[in-house]
């Protein structure tokens, strides 16, 4: 996501490989070595480890015959110490009837968790009893058996996969069958389904909440929102799709491509906001939307290029990565970039915006916002005062009523220009203003209620508050 990342990839004990340098928008692909494979159960210390100087996103991908999955790696900071474990859905074959579940055959075996610890030495309890102990960046296979196992306890922070090594699918095939869970969440949480994810397909929706209430939903045209306490996540044969809550929408995701599979970005945002989303540097180019019934909510699909970023203008949105390869779906949540929306385009950094805390005159202003990492404002096109003039009004408290800006007149001119050197065009004058070069050469904004942020060019050595400004860094925009 920025230039000059350095990148670092540990094979479980062996040394360090690389750093390599990554620039922004940059991928990269690391082939698994086949050492790498699990056995059945146990313990194994065959995790990568993988480093950055800056912030990255990860996908794993595993493709053998008809089988594909996708992933999406949890960063260290966003894993959890809890995990609620969904139920267990039933796949003809592999899990139903229940009596021919056995470890003795592949695509019989029980679902499992498997357990990956981070960097410190580590106690899980899964269930109620069953205590395990992890070296760091060791992992534990656990065989889920019953409804007995509904929670993973740690120490310290763990990522936890739930799945299966080969469900059944389709024409008397299996393949591999997993999703990342997201750490437990005790409050109740609104998850958006499209109708498209069950397309062709019986679905079924699996929840696992506190208290250790478990619940599996037969999908269908009426379940298009499901309210939980916890975790949800879509099961269709070949898939297995943890859901996004909408307390964890962005605004900004990439959706990255498969070689020779055809690579879908699934969106869902609220229908009254759907100008506002873009897929690089244009709006959605004649997206058909299908409303979810019962809801606010509509949703697409959209076929991505190489490397596509969804980004909206105004608000927040849930985006899927999707593919599909002959007949069989993958895909995970496409990760998030930001969460800040921007009608500038997708935000690595947000804007900052701050009213000073004291009053200066107009040149004394330009130091107290350098002092501050800051400028002195300069907005000089017409959507980006209508957004600042938002921001104030989301942090001024009636107590400041004018600031500068960083606009002035020149005294050798007699020309108002801009800090920033951007041509002068939008501008906000009060009635009569400006005035002549002897009525003032800087310019103060009126923050008073009513008075629409009109501008009057003012005396440079008054004192006044100042607004303070540094731009985004985009990542895309």
């Amino acid at each position: 996501m920025n230039d000059n990342t350095r990148v670092t990839i540990q094979w479980f004990n062996n040394p360090p490989g690389g750093p390599d340098t990554l620039h922004k928008g940059e991928t990269r692909e690391y082939p698994v070595v086949p050492e790498m494979e699990l056995l059945k159960t146990g313990f194994s210390n065959k995790t990568v480890k993988i480093t950055s100087t800056n912030n990255i996103t990860v996908q794993a991908i595993n493709c053998k015959k008809t089988s594909t999955q996708t992933s999406l790696v949890m960063p260290t900071d966003q894993l959890g110490t809890k995990y609620f474990i969904p139920p267990i859905p039933n796949i003809q074959g592999t899990t139903v009837p229940s009596d021919i579940v056995t470890t003795a055959v592949t695509e019989r075996a029980p679902f499992k968790l498997v357990i990956v610890n981070t960097d410190k030495v580590n106690q899980v309890t899964v269930g109620n009893n069953q205590i395990i102990s992890l070296h760091p960046y060791e992992l534990s296979q656990v065989l889920v058996r019953d409804n007995a196992l509904r929670t993973v306890q740690a120490n310290s922070a763990v990522a936890v996969l739930f799945g299966h090594t080969c469900a059944m699918k389709d024409n008397c095939t299996c393949g591999q069958l997993y999703a990342t869970l997201p750490p437990a969440n005790n409050e109740t949480l609104k998850f958006y389904i499209p109708l498209i994810l069950a397309q062709n397909a019986s679905a079924f929706v699996l929840l696992s909440e506190r208290g250790s209430t478990t619940k599996v939903l037969a999908f269908n045209e009426d379940l298009q929102l499901v309210e939980a306490a916890g975790s949800a996540i879509f099961y269709r044969p070949g898939l297995l799709l943890t859901l996004i809550p909408d307390k964890d929408f962005g605004s900004c995701y990439v959706v990255n491509t498969i070689p020779d599979m055809q690579t879908f970005a699934l969106i869902v945002v609220n229908k009254s906001l759907t100008d506002g989303v873009h897929n690089g540097t244009l709006p959605l180019q004649n997206p058909q939307w299908q409303e979810l019934k019962g809801t606010e909510y509509v949703s697409t699909l959209v076929a991505v290029g190489n490397q596509s970023v969804i980004w909206h203008a105004s608000s927040k949105m849930a985006v899927y990565f999707f593919g599909k390869k002959d007949s069989a779906w993958f895909g995970n949540p496409a990760p998030v970039i930001s969460k800040t929306p921007d009608f500038r385009g997708c935000v690595l950094s947000p804007e900052v915006v701050k009213i000073a805390d004291v009053a200066v005159g107009w040149r004394e202003s330009l130091k107290y916002c350098k002092d501050k990492g800051l400028d002195l404002i300069s907005f000089p096109k017409a959507q980006l005062q209508s957004h600042i003039y938002e921001k104030i009004l989301q942090l001024n408290n009636h107590t400041v009523q004018a600031v500068w800006i960083g606009m002035r007149r020149s005294s050798r001119s007699g020309e108002w220009y801009w800090l920033n050197q951007q041509p002068v065009s939008a501008t906000n004058w009060d009635e009569g203003e400006p005035g002549t070069i002897f009525d003032g050469q800087c310019v103060l904004m009126s923050l008073e209620t009513g008075m629409d942020f009109v501008w009057s060019g003012k005396d440079c050595c008054m004192p006044a508050y100042s607004i303070c400004y540094k731009e985004p860094v985009l990542f895309w925009g």
